[in-house]
């Protein structure tokens, strides 16, 4: 009788990570981002806004104004999430699987968004002009950004951004197959090159990698490994350098204090503040600190946080000087009227456009051969 050796013996296959639960308090910091977004387009810059209040924000918000300054790095903060939810979503995801996803996620609502803010703005009681019919058409590409067309949606700049993102993350990590290592490369890779591209100063390699934006959508790559070990030495090393350069990158282009026209002045401090409150955020989430906030209606909240920021800005002018100039309702009342007017129309976008579309889209794209 022969005796088998132990390296010989089968082992009990490993068993598969669980499906990831939904991190709610990621809804709710989703909806605080595009607040903030909302309260600088309202009452934190100059204009088309002014047109709307009939005078500038600052009058209108005599205190307030400095704070809704701020509001801009919203985006910062939607960055670092979106780096944390792409590399969730992408991970053990096929290449066909994870674009069917995203598409069928931005999508819909954004081609309802680019449809409702094109036909409102040609109404003649809309004081604000269309973009020409075929700049909307192009609109409908989401690549009016690089080929320089008027853009329908004002906000649409950072989904160029993402695209970009979606692209290298897909081709770096999702073609080859998601792991740690291949994530961590993935993440010093692009570090390294955005850095020698910002030195080198080629406009092309800027356009590809981004340096202004970069580190937050790698903060939040590296928050997501932590979120799988929060031990990880590596992760956390590509959380901090990546809160360095990006709260770099944030002052030098938002720092305003030596601009005597500036609508409202930031300061270094205010502004790194904010980005640390992004990268801190995502951070208590990923390690767990915020499971307690785990009520149904953050998922709604969540739900409601994309089609709200596409259409929020341009529809939020035609909705102030409703409020404010026709009905004379005072700014304060007319600014939360608004944001709960915007808030409703992306509950309607969600329910009617959304939840029928993206499923079907996602379907189509998944079963069809690419």
């Amino acid at each position: 009788m022969t005796v088998r050796p132990v390296t010989d013996v089968p082992r009990p296959p490993e068993r598969a990570k669980p499906r990831e639960t939904r991190l709610r308090a990621l809804d709710g910091l989703r909806l605080v981002a595009a607040l903030m977004v909302a309260a600088y387009h309202y009452g934190g810059r100059g204009g088309e806004v002014t047109r709307a209040w009939g005078s500038s924000a600052e009058r209108q918000f005599p205190t307030l104004h400095e704070y809704f300054a701020y509001g801009c790095l919203g985006v910062q903060v939607f960055f670092v999430i979106s780096g944390f939810v792409i590399c969730m979503s992408g991970w053990g995801r096929p290449l066909k699987s994870f674009f069917a996803s995203r598409a069928s996620r931005l999508l819909p609502a954004y081609w309802a968004a680019v449809i409702l803010v094109t036909a409102v703005f040609a109404l003649p009681v809309v004081a604000y002009h269309a973009v020409s019919p075929s700049d909307a058409l192009v609109n409908m590409t989401m690549l009016q950004q690089p080929l320089g067309v008027n853009r329908v949606l004002g906000v649409c700049w950072t989904l160029w951004a993402e695209i970009r993102f979606y692209a290298l993350f897909a081709l770096f990590v999702v073609l080859p197959g998601a792991n740690r290592q291949r994530v961590i490369m993935f993440c010093a890779g692009w570090t390294l090159a955005f850095v020698i591209a910002q030195g080198a100063q080629m406009p092309l390699l800027d356009i590809v990698l981004m340096p202004e934006y970069a580190p937050f959508f790698i903060g939040g790559v590296g928050l997501y490994l932590v979120h799988r070990d929060r031990h990880d030495v590596y992760a956390w090393g590509i959380v901090v350098v990546s809160f360095l350069i990006g709260q770099h990158y944030a002052v030098r282009e938002l720092w305003n204090a030596t601009d005597p026209n500036a609508f409202a002045h930031r300061t270094t401090f205010g502004i790194v503040l904010v980005v640390a409150f992004g990268f801190i955020a995502v951070a208590a989430i990923a390690l767990g600190w915020l499971n307690w906030a785990n009520w149904r209606w953050l998922t709604v909240a969540g739900a409601l946080t994309y089609p709200f920021y596409l259409v929020h800005e341009h529809l939020g002018w035609v909705a102030i000087k409703a409020y404010h100039q026709t009905l004379d309702i005072p700014s304060y009342g007319a600014f939360l009227l608004t944001v709960a007017t915007m808030l409703l129309l992306a509950w309607l976008l969600n329910r009617f456009v959304e939840k029928p579309l993206t499923p079907r889209l996602r379907n189509a794209l998944a079963k069809s051969r690419p």
